[in-house]
């Protein structure tokens, strides 16, 4: 059980502080990590709902709209009436916003690469191995 514990302990921390380190390669310091959590999933997924938004993101629809109200004062969403139900405003990202995420990821995988081409064979294709079981841990 203890050699578990250390797994989980170690498990965290080592993604806790990559995750970090490549959430600080942005495009700009202007946007928080949330905001950009909802512009990438904007340009991922299409127009949405702020109420749509706000479940996505495990947040109320309150601190949503304060995040959405931030991104269209920087020009990187719009609010558009819906066109399935004209009582709903949808939130959808312009290319202000693509050209954002689009240069976010740029960098975020230039930084990756970077990393991972200093790495032996071995090592990339367990890394490999590990970001699938990584992935299916995480939709489970």
């Amino acid at each position: 059980m203890s050699e578990e514990l250390d797994l989980d302990a170690q498990l965290r921390i080592a993604v806790g502080r990559l995750n970090r380190r490549i959430r600080a390669e942005k495009a700009s310091d202007d946007i928080s990590d949330g905001q950009f959590s909802v512009l990438a999933q904007l340009f991922r997924e299409g127009p949405h709902t702020v109420g749509q938004l706000a479940e996505a993101e495990r947040v109320t629809p309150p601190s949503m709209n304060r995040r959405v109200n931030s991104l269209e004062a920087g020009g990187y969403v719009t609010r558009e009436g819906s066109p399935d139900d004209g009582r709903k405003v949808v939130v959808r990202v312009t290319p202000e916003g693509s050209a954002f995420v689009t240069e976010t990821r740029r960098r975020r995988e230039q930084w990756l690469g970077k990393r991972t081409s200093e790495l032996t064979d071995a090592q990339r294709e367990t890394l490999l191995a590990a970001s699938a079981i990584m992935r299916e841990m995480a939709d489970g």
